[in-house]
């Protein structure tokens, strides 16, 4: 491991009663956040990891991907193995590695609800397209863009995707993907939110106006809550990391996170300090630091 010389003191506010408990679990976002630029968990990182693990200290992967996408930090999971994978609507056991992902607990988008933010964001924002995400299976309109490398397993209007006479009716939504191909991101943001309400939550982590539609109530904060709650673990003892704003509940909740060095401008405000950049193993650094502060 590099020197990191006093990167990790970078815009830390002044102290907290979280920042006396030694910490029990580090939350960490991946894209833009763990993974660098290319997908990858750099050997610092993965040191550092398994370091924390070796501390006692539990390390959990919250990310608004889906549990097929996982297994780029398949290889590097320690002891519980669990990730919560979908902003929150699912958390998954990796232990069974690539396409062997076992379900603990899905929070899923009501097909009513999710039907109702279709027609609510169709009406407020003309031109948005629609796939949907489910817990084994991935489905979009004909004119959403190819956006993921992977190949739907079938085409048509939301509306009749989310119909309850659908093929895969019987099998959870855990969120829908919204984009437009004119908007600006965070413009298109604010307006879902508004006119959507409370029918379902509403966020983004892509650099695109791509909008990821959960259950109300559904975020990496919330699951996280309850993955903490069944620990015994408080938010005081929570380190948590992330980048985009969809992670910017869970670093508000947590009792010490950091925004990385690539962060969005509500992700800088909502967190109580700042890393380095992803690129430069930005949670890495906060970790190591952490250890050396251990009783």
């Amino acid at each position: 491991m590099r020197d990191n010389g006093r990167v990790t003191s970078a815009t830390r506010q002044p102290e907290t009663a979280a920042d006396t408990l030694p910490p029990r679990l580090i939350a960490t976002d991946l894209d833009g956040t763990l993974l660098r630029d290319d997908k990858s968990v750099s050997p610092r990182t993965v040191a550092a990891l398994a370091a924390a693990e070796e501390a006692g200290i539990e390390v959990f992967f919250v990310t608004g991907r889906p549990a097929r996408w996982m297994d780029v930090v398949s290889d590097h999971v320690h002891g519980h193995g669990l990730a919560i994978c979908g902003n929150g609507a699912a958390v998954v056991d990796l232990h069974g590695g690539p396409g062997s992902h076992r379900f603990v607990k899905v929070r899923e988008l009501e097909r009513a609800n999710a039907l109702d933010a279709v027609r609510l964001l169709r009406d407020a924002a003309p031109g948005t397209v629609y796939a949907v995400e489910q817990t084994y299976g991935f489905y979009q309109e004909p004119a959403y863009p190819k956006l993921h490398m992977e190949i739907p397993d079938s085409l048509a209007p939301a509306e009749e995707l989310l119909s309850p006479d659908h093929r895969a009716a019987v099998e959870p939504v855990l969120k829908i993907l919204a984009y437009h191909p004119e908007m600006d991101p965070d413009a298109f943001l604010t307006l879902a939110r508004l006119a959507i309400g409370d029918r379902a939550n509403v966020t983004r982590s892509s650099p695109s106006a791509l909008l990821e539609i959960s259950g109300p109530g559904v975020s990496k904060a919330s699951t996280l809550a309850l993955c903490c709650a069944e620990r015994g673990i408080s938010h005081e003892q929570v380190v948590a990391f992330g980048d985009m704003p969809n992670d910017v509940e869970m670093l508000t909740w947590a009792g010490r996170s950091y925004a990385m060095g690539n962060a969005h401008p509500d992700v800088i405000a909502a967190a109580s300090g700042r890393t380095v950049a992803n690129n430069d193993d930005g949670v890495a650094v906060v970790i190591e630091q952490l250890l050396t502060e251990l009783p």
